[in-house]
């Protein structure tokens, strides 16, 4: 769709009564309006986090369900829709709020179109270096992982795209999941003398070295900076630990202490944190480390169109977090003078495809590294009457497709799915193709499990995730959403004490027995040595089996005590 056709799109839905604000959206389709950001200050960063291997444009709805409590309860990014937009200052109706809210989803993905795209991206990276010249590009790492092609690709697929990209530096989370040997391979081959790959939390199990380089010294216009690695601190728990046996990671707060200082008695001027910890770890860590100017966050795939400013024994910091699966690129200009950070711009752009024209040498390389593989990712396996999206504190609609098969191929009575937030999104009357489903699914140890477990076990498992994602610390809490559940009822009450929280668990409205079995089916079991058919294959003949998908009715627990929490859409 060339500009002139979306411009024509909108405006027919316009006329046909969209509830979107269309003549605002007119005005402002522009990229040249979009994406003109004045130059400021004289050190430049870009960022962005978790694309999870998605070289083309999506569709990604964001979540109507994001819950905050105590401190994080009514901050950002606890805070969805209306309110989201009410705090940032985004106008409804416009292509921001799209791509910032669930808001208006279905018809305001048909009305701006996709977002992101390795080859959209490009062209965005390019044009603010162009007014930005030795601007720098960080990764915040989920790159290797979340495709069919990064998958059978063994990571290549993306390290490629990185490095035509211009990514300067980079930390990790899923890209552990290739295994220590792909990863050092990666890092001593592929970005040898390229890109810098910071954790300062990644050390041996025996020694306590260090892996990699804890932070890399840059100088932009005679000004040195330190930008400083924080890999997902929970990755030998959230993934399988056989993958990296001998890296031992964490938060390690005191030695984040010891680097920034060490940073700055090397002559850092600012000191940025490219971190991987999650939005609720990064702002208590501000709170708690000195002298970090700003941390550019990743993890739980939130899009923050405003900082948050930190106070902590030395000063401030600024908290940040670029939303995901390549939607948004972060610009952050620091005017650094007299030795000190003296202000700063910040502002995270939509990667709109409709808008910024495919870069053609990234195109190119995106056609080469999918042309093995076309034929996989284009087979259609099914059509889906609803709209199917996986992000939000407890279910999805792609999740409930995914537990809903398990239970019926494998003759499960209830069945689990990760609350992985990664998964691109499809609108109504699309069809689902090989390539959409392992969107959802692509992880190097996605076997499907068919279990034995006791009513007393299953609610053990639910409530060590639910606190996972609820305890009251956020250095506690590992990031991810609740595991999706089929077949099985219940409530919850993320505001009860550890052990408490999962209550009224039901099959078939009888409630579970503690001592009795229940046959229960999953996928992606963390422990070594597990073994079964790939999700995929399971799914993917339950999907050309059905040939039809009808909207999938959520199976969504009773939620106590929330009720008027903004994190929760009303």
């Amino acid at each position: 769709m060339n500009r002139r056709e979306f411009l024509h799109a909108m405006a027919i839905a316009a006329a046909g009564g969209m509830v979107l604000d269309s003549s605002s959206a007119l005005a402002q389709q522009s990229a040249d309006a979009l994406y003109a950001l004045p130059k400021f200050g004289n050190v430049h960063l870009m960022h962005f986090t978790d694309c999870h291997a998605q070289l083309l444009p999506v569709h990604f709805r964001e979540p109507s369900v994001n819950l905050g409590f105590g401190e994080a309860q009514g901050r950002v990014p606890h805070l969805v829709g209306e309110q989201m937009l009410k705090a940032s200052g985004i106008a409804p109706g416009t292509p921001e709020a799209h791509a910032f809210t669930y808001l208006n989803f279905e018809e305001a993905a048909r009305t701006y179109g996709r977002l992101g795209g390795f080859a959209h991206l490009s062209t965005l990276v390019k044009r603010i270096r162009g007014g930005r010249p030795g601007a720098l590009l960080l990764d915040g790492g989920d790159t290797w992982q979340g495709s069919g092609t990064a998958l059978w690709t063994n990571g290549q697929d993306m390290v490629d795209a990185a490095l035509q990209l211009g990514v300067n530096v980079m930390t990790a989370h899923w890209e552990m999941t290739l295994g220590d040997k792909r990863v050092k391979e990666i890092v001593e081959r592929d970005f040898k003398g390229r890109i810098d790959f910071v954790a300062q939390n990644i050390k041996t199990t025996d020694f306590g070295d260090p892996v990699f380089a804890p932070y890399v010294m840059k100088e932009m216009n005679g000004v040195p900076i330190a930008i400083i690695g924080q890999a997902f601190p929970y990755t030998p728990i959230a993934n399988p630990r056989y993958m990296v046996p001998e890296w031992s990671f964490g938060i390690q707060e005191e030695n984040m202490q010891k680097t920034v200082d060490e940073a700055r008695a090397k002559g850092a001027k600012a000191v940025v944190l490219l971190s991987h910890n999650g939005m609720d770890v990064d702002i208590k860590l501000a709170s708690r480390v000195r002298g970090i100017d700003v941390i550019l966050g990743g993890h739980t795939h939130d899009a923050i169109p405003r900082p948050i400013s930190v106070s902590n024994p030395g000063g401030k910091t600024l908290v940040t977090n670029a939303g995901s699966n390549g939607k948004f690129l972060a610009v952050l200009d620091l005017d650094v003078r007299d030795g000190k950070l003296q202000d700063l711009r910040y502002k995270l752009l939509p990667v709109f495809s409709n808008l910024l024209p495919a870069d053609r040498d990234m195109q190119a390389l995106i056609d080469r590294v999918r042309a093995p593989y076309v034929g996989k990712l284009n087979e259609r396996l099914a059509t889906t009457q609803g709209l199917l999206y996986r992000r939000g504190n407890f279910n999805g609609s792609f999740d409930q497709l995914i537990v809903d098969a398990l239970m019926d191929v494998k003759g499960a009575e209830i069945a689990f799915s990760p609350g992985f937030r990664w998964g691109t999104t499809l609108l109504p009357n699309s069809p689902i193709l090989m390539e959409h489903l392992m969107d959802q699914t692509a992880t190097t140890y996605s076997y499907t499990t068919l279990s034995t477990l006791s009513g007393d076990t299953i609610k053990t498992i639910m409530e060590d995730v639910a606190d996972n994602l609820f305890n009251p610390d956020p250095y506690y809490q590992q990031g991810g959403d609740m595991v999706r559940v089929g077949g099985m009822t219940y409530a919850i009450d993320p505001l009860a004490k550890i052990g408490s929280r999962i209550r009224d668990m039901r099959l078939n409205g009888k409630p579970l027995e503690a001592s009795k079995n229940y046959k229960v089916a999953g996928w992606a079991p963390v422990a070594e040595g597990a073994k079964g058919e790939m999700v995929w294959d399971v799914v993917g003949q339950w999907l050309r089996d059905q040939k039809t998908v009808a909207p999938r009715k959520l199976n969504m627990p009773r939620l106590l005590g929330v009720q008027s929490n903004p994190g929760m859409a009303g």
